[in-house]
């Protein structure tokens, strides 16, 4: 009994336990669910593990089970970002406990029952216990937003190398920040969605784009789901930037930019509703400090990387060579920022693309071809997000040296095959007929699953490394537990010796 308790602790009292617990979730439901699409359902492997688990798919209900799918993947990732920044960000003990337990029951709450009500038979009831623990994730942001509150006189900053008004912590009203937009952006796919039945019907954002006309609650979902997407990927950037102690001129410079791009594309996706044909523009213009603030954040990262290898190896007057072999050493930290990198060629540049020649290129193919590329769009800024927060944890977790090292590249390098070739796939119709595209699908198709299913091993291999430690007595959870990492003082004393410099 009392080994169950100390897993039951180490799992959902600290930081590593509850990310553990998230991650593996949302991987099952990917496995699981990955075999009603695809190449798996092409295999026959959809009709086989339909009869196995007894799922009722009607056609007829397709967008609504997505969309569905969609959210309780999306309310699992959230809390995992939750988790980092109570860990990584000061705040009292007893608030960092109720907001982990909050967020925790209520994502929880959310997937079990939405993915019973969505796929195993209609149970209205299953429906509201769904939106009740949608419920309780929303109250742990409000809880996040009070405890994140910038203008407290314990958390103003000492140390002039990081980024601060008057004292003010700007990093940490970023994160004040990111957290009141998401709570607002919440509430804007909720007023929606209490439409449903009454002037609403279930589509996917993809399926909208050439409707000349769309109607207001259209218009908030495509402005919900964009802009969602946005504040997660905001969130990582600043807990990478954390992870990094970032300081110093580009700290300074990044923190107001980031904050500034998050009223503005927060405003700006609000107004897509009542200002659309002007809004967009604006949108365009909240990004851009936003992803400048990135840039900042990789320029030191990397600068860091390559002073802390080479001093690590004794190097003082260094190569090219040598500079770029310490910067890829580490591909958990390395990765981290590269992905950032990455994620303009597949995803922030097409878009920009995408919108600046509508009229010439996109809306010129064929429906069917623009609708491919907003899905991958879509899609790939997701992944690429999770793929930056699997390093993080893998790091936060102990992952070292060989394995570490090959964890970390598999992942690199097949996502961004996957990734690399989704994007080619998706803007075949730019410099390929359709008459000729076909030696160029099978090939990008084909990469583009090798890829995915690479990641997809090696996520499942460190998750296996994970479970078979928690059957042992004095695993690598026990030494964790040990180092007294329960939600009511883990992070303290590493975020408050941050705090402390600050």
């Amino acid at each position: 009994m009392q080994a169950i308790s100390k897993r039951f602790n180490y799992l959902f009292r600290s930081t590593k336990g509850l990310a553990l617990v998230a991650i593996a979730l949302i991987s099952l439901v990917a496995a699981i669910w990955g075999t009603l699409s695809g190449p798996l359902a092409e295999w026959g492997i959809k009709d086989i593990m339909v009869r196995v688990l007894g799922m009722d798919l009607v056609e007829a209900e397709r967008e609504g089970r997505i969309i569905m799918l969609y959210h309780t993947i999306a309310m699992a990732v959230v809390a995992i970002e939750v988790y980092f920044i109570t860990d990584l960000v000061p705040m009292k003990d007893h608030e960092r406990a109720t907001i982990n337990a909050t967020i925790t029951a209520g994502y929880l709450i959310a997937m079990f029952f939405g993915l019973w009500y969505a796929y195993f038979g209609h149970e209205r009831v299953f429906h509201g216990i769904f939106l009740f623990g949608q419920s309780l994730v929303f109250f742990a942001g409000v809880l996040l937003a009070a405890a994140l509150w910038p203008w407290k006189k314990e958390y103003r900053v000492k140390d002039p190398d990081y980024a601060h008004a008057g004292g003010v912590d700007l990093e940490r009203l970023a994160f004040f920040m990111v957290a009141v937009a998401t709570l607002g952006s919440s509430l804007f796919g909720a007023v929606t969605g209490s439409y449903w039945g009454s002037g609403h019907e279930t589509f996917l954002a993809e399926d909208v784009i050439r409707e000349p006309h769309k109607t207001a609650l259209q218009l908030a979902i495509l402005g919900h789901l964009h802009i969602m997407l946005t504040l997660i990927g905001m969130d990582i950037t600043l807990i990478i930037g954390r992870w990094f102690d970032f300081k110093g001129l580009l700290h300074k410079i990044a923190m107001p930019l980031m904050i500034v791009g998050c009223i503005v594309i927060t405003l700006a996706v609000w107004a897509l509703v009542p200002y659309e044909p002007y809004a967009h523009i604006f949108i365009y213009v909240g990004a851009v400090p936003s992803m400048l603030a990135a840039l900042m954040l990789v320029i030191f990262g990397w600068d860091k990387l390559i002073r802390e290898g080479l001093a690590e190896h004794g190097i003082t007057k260094a190569s090219f060579w040598q500079k770029l072999k310490a910067l890829v050493y580490d591909p958990l930290r390395f990765g981290s920022l590269w992905q950032m990198v990455f994620m303009n060629f597949t995803v922030s540049g097409v878009g920009i693309f995408m919108a600046v020649t509508l009229e010439e290129t996109m809306r010129v193919m064929p429906a069917r071809e623009e609708r491919i590329t907003l899905t991958g769009h879509w899609h790939i800024l997701s992944a690429i997000i999770a793929t930056i927060i699997l390093f993080y944890f893998a790091d936060r977790v102990g992952l070292k040296g060989r394995v570490r090292r090959w964890f970390g590249w598999l992942v690199i390098v097949s996502s961004d095959l996957a990734f690399g070739a989704a994007t080619v796939f998706s803007l075949k119709r730019l410099f390929v007929s359709e008459s000729a595209q076909q030696p160029l699908v099978n090939w990008t198709v084909l990469l583009t699953d090798v890829g995915l299913a690479t990641v997809l091993v090696a996520l499942a291999s460190f998750m296996l490394w994970r479970l078979f430690d928690l059957f042992r007595k004095e695993g690598r959870w026990a030494q964790e537990l040990a180092a007294g990492e329960l939600a009511s003082s883990e992070g303290t004393t590493s975020a408050l010796e941050r705090e402390v410099a600050r």
